[in-house]
């Protein structure tokens, strides 16, 4: 069986996200040390067989930290896409199905909010709440949720007049129903494509906001902290930036490649074609 180019990416997303998630799941039992013990008599060591990634500035194991960290950027991202996700759908359906004022009023919000760059606005988020996972969460939340209602209002105006929608009004049932049981199924797959698309950009942001000095609080491994803590080290031990930016990065590729893949499986127009 011949195994399609777009088959291939989703495949290849998919396996590096789940690889991601599983060592997220179970860093208590991959981190060879505890991630934020110090050892100052062992900083800086070089990889070898003690410290297979070798130790920070103050000694802490370097694979233990980006294992761990790998718990805590998945988690705000999650939870911060679940918000979204929970913000967007209702805001985004009502906008697109019931037009007129409300339409207007969500319509003129969301682009005030998406006039300002996302880490900007990010970074007014987090000045206000202050430092931690939740005001993370909460950033990656509200930076993310104004698309996801522009995307979702635009899927909701097109099915407004459509056959089925229509037949279900004749017969009697309320706007609450035609949208629970007839727009909210039809508009699912292509926002969670979305979705699956901008995690990659809630990944930067957290680590944006890390790598400026408003992510979590020390010593709390992050892997846009530990960007930010071996800035003073790139020419004398350039891993300290490799490895956290590489792990940014290859995550960030996963999740585009899997957005990329279930864009295509879901299209009509894509799926027929090689």
């Amino acid at each position: 069986m011949k195994i399609r180019a777009r088959d291939l990416t989703a495949w290849v997303g998919g396996l590096i996200v789940a690889m991601f998630v599983i060592v997220a799941l179970a860093h208590h039992w991959l981190e060879p040390y505890n991630p934020t013990a110090e050892n100052l008599s062992a900083a800086l060591l070089p990889p070898g067989p003690g410290h297979p990634l070798g130790t920070d500035p103050l000694g802490r194991d370097i694979l233990s930290r980006l294992i761990a960290a790998t718990a805590v950027d998945l988690w705000i991202t999650g939870a911060g896409m679940l918000a979204a996700l929970a913000i967007a759908i209702p805001i985004g359906l009502l906008a697109g199905h019931r037009g007129g004022r409300a339409d207007a009023l969500i319509t003129a919000a969301s682009d005030g909010v998406l006039t300002f760059p996302t880490i900007v606005l990010g970074i007014a988020i987090v000045s206000l709440l202050g430092m931690g996972e939740t005001s993370l969460i909460v950033a990656v939340a509200l930076t993310t949720a104004p698309q996801l209602v522009r995307i979702i209002r635009g899927l909701a105006i097109a099915l407004r007049g459509a056959p089925f929608v229509e037949s279900a009004r004749a017969a009697g049932s309320s706007e609450i129903r035609i949208l629970a049981l007839h727009v909210f199924p039809n508009v699912i797959g292509s926002t969670l494509v979305a979705a699956s698309l901008l995690a990659s950009q809630a990944v930067l942001i957290a680590a944006a906001l890390g790598f400026l000095g408003l992510g979590v609080r020390p010593p709390a491994p992050e892997w846009g902290t530990m960007l930010s803590d071996s800035r003073s080290y790139l020419t004398t031990d350039p891993a300290l930036m490799v490895l956290p930016g590489a792990c940014i990065a290859l995550f960030v590729l996963g999740l585009n490649m899997l957005g990329d893949g279930l864009r295509d499986a879901l299209d009509p127009k894509l799926r027929g074609r090689l």
